[in-house]
């Protein structure tokens, strides 16, 4: 199923606050995996605020491209029910 952009960021809209892990490619073979709290959506980025206890700094921002393009997979988790994938 082909997404746009714009879908990818209403998505993301939707779930402003809630828990997300982020598996991104850290080039060369390297898959980093973080988890955090999606915070703010913004016309060309989105930014998590990543768990203190796990991670050096406290946030991190990818584009809409980077999920679109699948070099970000975003998970989101809701309480109520399983994980959701975005894309």
């Amino acid at each position: 199923m082909a997404k746009t952009l714009v879908d990818i960021k209403r998505t993301l809209d939707a779930n402003i606050g809630k828990r997300i892990t982020i598996k991104a490619n850290g080039g060369r073979r390297k898959t980093i995996e973080r988890s955090g709290f999606l915070e703010e959506t913004y016309p060309s980025v989105f930014i998590i605020k990543l768990d203190e206890e796990e991670n050096a700094f406290e946030r991190v921002s990818y584009s809409y491209a980077d999920v679109l393009t699948d070099t970000v997979q975003l998970t989101v988790c809701d309480e109520e029910s399983a994980a959701v994938e975005v894309k």
